[in-house]
């Protein structure tokens, strides 16, 4: 129990020393996340403001400020929290012979460093695709995730408004991708980080941008708009279900760009009922139907 507790604590510590110590720029300034997140969600922003795709938007856009204080409690504030019981957990399954190599299939250790990182970017984008598809696919998941839709107007922040909840389901999923690789997990794996990073925010971003004959491949502001349009075609339950990447829509043909003047509502049926503060939103999904309404 002794062990347990330590790990707890340990977690814990570790991860509110490495941000403070990030906040400081007393860490590596490749792995600084805190500051590099920072730095792309302004570049970002600047190019939301010099070149608005939907000229008619304010700068400070509906939830704007919400919207970032979302980025900074998803990525550090919840993340000090829960770490020590991610470290528990690792304490716990090594105990009972469970390690980062149980489930190998490959070992990538030996492979060149930049086939490492793309196998390593592209394995863990399709984790996140396939949760993705299930927050929006399972009716208990998708109480959660209407957090994330509830947005009204678009911008580069709505990419971390996301509930709580998500941390935990997208956790375990993209812990058991590396696990796939034998734990390996490439030393320039902040490279991934931040390009993930910098593709989700301009995927929310106010911008027009569509990468030409990459869009096959890479998600985008246009692609994504209809994944947060108000109404979707008769008969599914979402589209353009992409993170960094669009190949995996166009491959399971959940692809959807009918046009592209980028003017459509936002939202789901429904999304009133979805409370317009932070506190209130941290509860929600745990709430029955007819207490929501």
């Amino acid at each position: 129990m002794n062990d347990y507790i330590t790990a707890l604590i340990q977690g814990f510590e570790g991860s509110l020393r490495w941000t403070w110590n990030s906040i400081l720029f007393d860490v590596p300034w490749y792995t600084n996340y805190f500051w590099g997140l920072i730095v792309i969600s302004v570049f970002v922003w600047g190019l939301e403001i010099v070149f608005p795709w939907r000229k008619e938007q304010s700068i400070f856009r509906k939830d704007f400020w919400l919207d970032a204080f979302y980025m900074f409690f998803n990525f550090f504030i919840f993340a000090i929290i829960i770490s020590g019981f991610y470290k528990l957990l690792e304490v716990l399954f090594l105990n009972i012979g469970i390690t980062s190599k149980s489930f190998a299939l490959i070992d990538p250790s030996l492979w060149p460093q930049w086939l490492q990182l793309v196998v390593f970017f592209i394995l863990l984008d399709f984790v996140q695709w396939f949760t993705h598809i299930c927050l929006h696919r399972f009716p208990v998941l998708w109480q959660f995730h209407k957090i994330h839709h509830s947005v009204k107007e678009m911008g580069f922040a709505a990419h971390l408004r996301y509930h709580w909840m998500e941390n935990i389901l997208y956790k375990p999923l993209k812990t058991l991708g590396v696990m796939l690789l034998g734990g390996f997990e490439p030393e320039q794996a902040y490279i991934v980080h931040f390009a993930a990073i910098a593709i989700g925010h301009l995927n929310h971003a106010n911008i027009k941008l569509t990468w030409g004959p990459l869009k096959y491949v890479l998600n985008n502001p246009v692609m994504h708009l209809y994944h947060h349009s108000y109404t979707l075609p008769e008969g599914k339950y979402g589209v353009n279900f992409g993170i960094s990447l669009s190949l995996w829509d166009y491959l399971f043909k959940t692809n959807y760009i009918p046009e592209q003047s980028g003017t459509i509502q936002l939202g789901f049926p429904g999304d009133k009922t979805v409370p317009r503060g932070f506190w209130k939103q941290l509860i929600y999904g745990f709430k029955s139907e007819k207490e929501k309404a």
